[in-house]
């Protein structure tokens, strides 16, 4: 789980681990730590649900030697915290993330993406990651936080920093760099509701996070830059990830491009198809035991790291047919895949991921005839992280005379 070859293609590895049981105890670094890799589809399910999972990373980090220097607001986000604080964190986030609001967002993510492909078509060659999976999610949270357009660039890349194999004291100082702004721009929108008596809910993302309130409850300015700084990392990295899977997918399995492209009916099912078959998330964030679990013929005891490999859930043969194979029409729901997790922590921005990757692949197979790759599969650059699943780049070409 260290190499090249595993960023490029996990799944044998998954499989060989899955085919010696569902759960298994592996080496997660180079300084001899271990954890408990769940690659089983029910197993995986149930412990995404399980109350005796915590994940409380200021509690248990110890378990890992913790000697990381992350900055507070990073360490301590929603996503890290166990009921009933998250529940209360998660009940007054979801204020910002409804259905309303995603409904109002789909004209802007058409216009951006009419944008971007605009400037693309005339062309013939492009890197889809840097020219389209990185700009449109990028582009909308940012807009959401309010984060002034020269900035974006920055943040960008302190947060893919965030989840690089490279020196734990960069991962370290890029936490700092993006709590510090998020905290600056925080206090910038803290000024404005003060000055104006009554927030208005909507005028941005941060505007709403500071006005949501339920039954004399509210975040504090501490939660708001916390939750601004996981909605800014969470609120692009794996939508870029799965629209560039997405293209891939499609890239590689030409019969089930043309079955996409001739039933545009059909793009919403592929999009939860390549969810499955090629997850954003390669593992999920760590949980670690409060007492001994049980699952399948495996005892994991109390005060262990445990990791969900979400990618191999979803390719396990216990539970879907032929799990390598693309399959667009695949009749095996429910229950669902798992690449936005299950149970209490199910992702917040599922409904605006998917309504992003929707309009991207729409305008990409309209409007980029003949599309293919411009270098061989075996070449292509997969980002170094075993959390996240996705390209570095993708050169593709198409025939911009049609």
């Amino acid at each position: 789980m260290f190499d090249a070859g595993f960023h490029r293609d996990p799944y044998p590895l998954y499989d060989r681990l899955r085919s010696q049981g569902p759960v298994q105890r592996v080496k997660v670094s180079s300084r001899g730590h271990h954890a408990w890799l769940i690659t089983g589809y029910a197993q995986a399910r149930s412990a995404l649900a399980d109350p005796r999972l915590s994940k409380d990373t200021c509690r248990f980090g110890y378990l890992f030697g913790d000697r990381r220097e992350i900055a507070p607001a990073l360490r301590t986000t929603m996503l890290a915290t166990d009921p009933p604080d998250h529940t209360r964190l998660r009940r007054l986030a979801a204020q910002a993330f409804t259905v309303a609001t995603v409904d109002r967002l789909r004209p802007r993510i058409q216009q951006i993406t009419d944008q971007l492909l605009e400037t693309l078509s005339p062309r013939g060659t492009a890197d889809l990651i840097s020219e389209l999976a990185v700009p449109l999610p990028v582009t909308i949270i940012c807009e959401l936080l309010g984060v002034p357009e020269p900035d974006r660039p920055q943040l960008r890349a302190w947060s893919n920093a965030l989840f690089a194999s490279g020196a734990a004291a960069d991962r370290d100082r890029a936490s700092h760099h993006i709590a510090d702004y998020m905290t600056r721009l925080v206090a910038t929108r803290y000024d404005y509701a003060n000055r104006d008596a009554s927030p208005r809910e909507g005028e941005n993302l941060l505007d709403s996070l500071i006005a949501a309130r339920q039954r004399g409850d509210r975040l504090s300015r501490k939660e708001v830059v916390s939750l601004a700084a996981l909605l800014l990392i969470a609120g692009h990295e794996t939508t870029t990830n799965l629209i560039g899977n997405a293209v891939l997918a499609l890239l590689l399995h030409p019969s089930q491009r043309v079955a996409v492209t001739t039933a545009p009916d059909r793009l919403a099912p592929a999009i939860e198809e390549v969810l499955r078959y090629d997850s954003p998330i390669g593992v999920a964030t760590v949980r670690f035991t409060t007492q001994p679990v049980t699952y399948g013929p495996t005892t994991i005891p109390a005060e262990q790291v445990v990791m969900v490999s979400i990618g191999a859930a979803n390719r396990d043969p216990a539970q879907y047919r032929a799990p390598s194979a693309l399959d667009i029409t695949r009749s095996e729901r429910p229950p669902s895949h798992l690449a936005f997790g299950h149970g209490p922590h199910y992702c917040l921005g599922s409904a605006l991921a998917r309504a992003e990757v929707h309009t991207a692949l729409a305008g990409v197979l309209r409007r980029l005839p003949d599309l293919r790759l411009d270098t061989a599969p075996e070449q292509l650059a997969w980002r170094p992280s075993r959390m996240m699943r996705g390209l570095r780049a993708l050169p593709v070409r198409w025939n911009p005379a049609r």
